[in-house]
């Protein structure tokens, strides 16, 4: 059954949310790595240099995984905008309610998720 225009309002509004908060995370992330560590030089333990670099490599994975949400935020509210929202990209079949509740930015259903994780599609 397709979303009524109060229920894509909601929706839009909760996406519209989270890729605010998403936008502000990767600002500070993205300042944080970009940073120099004031310790840098020959006074610093080799160990603590090793520290740092992992989590700028920790810190840069995140970043990543909330690029490909923001991405995936921004396909959500363009299928808003064509009146597909719930929609599956891939299968065309609905997507359930549950699942739009849970992740509102899926624009797969699980089934097509999974193939498209196992490179099937």
């Amino acid at each position: 059954m397709p979303l009524k225009k109060k229920e894509l309002e909601i929706f839009k509004k909760r996406l519209e949310e989270l890729r605010s908060n998403i936008l502000k995370q990767l600002k500070g992330t993205s300042e944080e790595v970009k940073r120099p560590t004031e310790a840098t030089g020959y006074s610093q333990h080799q160990a603590d240099q090793g520290t740092d670099d992992f989590d700028r490599t920790i810190s840069l994975e995140v970043t990543n995984q909330e690029w490909g949400i923001l991405k995936q935020i921004e396909r959500a509210l363009q299928k808003i905008d064509e009146n597909t929202y719930g929609v599956c990209d891939i299968s065309g079949e609905e997507i359930p309610r549950a699942r739009l509740d849970a992740v509102p930015y899926a624009t797969m259903t699980v089934k097509a998720q999974e193939k498209v994780e196992k490179g099937l599609i």
